[in-house]
């Protein structure tokens, strides 16, 4: 029990910590009425782990304060991160919608604050496709990346077409696997030698 509680800290932390480390290396596109914050990229987290919401949400929160965004944008921008985080955990069972959440809800709070916390100008809808542009982008685009490059890691895309010859599957840590089944491919090979010799001896 301890030691789920530690990894859970643990994961948090360093979530908070690389997405405030994220938002300063990219200072220059991580605050203004155009927006591409590539940390937001790391708001699929929550599809893995829980521990990616308090991670993101005070990794956000730390770095507004340290980015010298206003109140307003320190707390309603952390909530749209915290939102976005909590309904990609939700959305965890459908992979495909997990980056909604986080683009849905920065596109709604995120052009408020800049209109009336930071006195921006221009009209609501303008900054709602600014800033949504912006999430599409790092959130599902960057985020679904690191969804789809996790997913090759464990072995859980296929590798080939319905057609392909070679359809299956690699592991990173495991066999290969073809049409869900493990060693099989020593059968198909020698098959297919058995089938180019007889075919060879007809030839002849």
């Amino acid at each position: 029990m301890k030691n789920k509680k530690a990894v859970f800290i643990t994961q948090g932390a360093v979530i908070a910590a690389i997405y405030v480390v994220l938002v300063i290396v990219f200072d220059y596109w991580s605050f203004g009425p155009i927006q591409f914050r590539v940390a937001e990229a790391l708001t699929i987290l929550p599809y893995f782990t829980p521990a990616a919401i308090p991670g993101l949400f005070i990794g956000c929160l730390i770095a507004n304060i340290l980015g010298g965004a206003v109140i307003w944008d320190i707390v309603f921008g952390s909530i749209a991160t915290l939102i976005g985080a909590v309904g990609t955990y939700l959305l965890r069972k459908n992979k495909w919608l997990a980056p909604l959440p986080p683009i849905i809800a920065n596109t709604i709070i995120v052009p408020w604050v800049l209109k009336y916390a930071y006195g921006s100008e221009g009209m609501i809808p303008f900054f709602m496709l600014t800033v949504g542009g912006g999430e599409i982008i790092v959130c599902g685009i960057l985020g679904m990346l690191l969804l789809v490059l996790k997913d090759l890691q464990n072995g859980l895309l296929a590798v080939g077409g319905q057609t392909a010859i070679g359809r299956g599957i690699f592991s990173a840590n495991g066999p290969i696997t073809i049409d869900g089944e493990c060693s099989v491919e020593n059968f198909l090979i020698g098959n297919l030698l058995k089938h180019m010799t007889e075919k060879g001896g007809g030839e002849a």
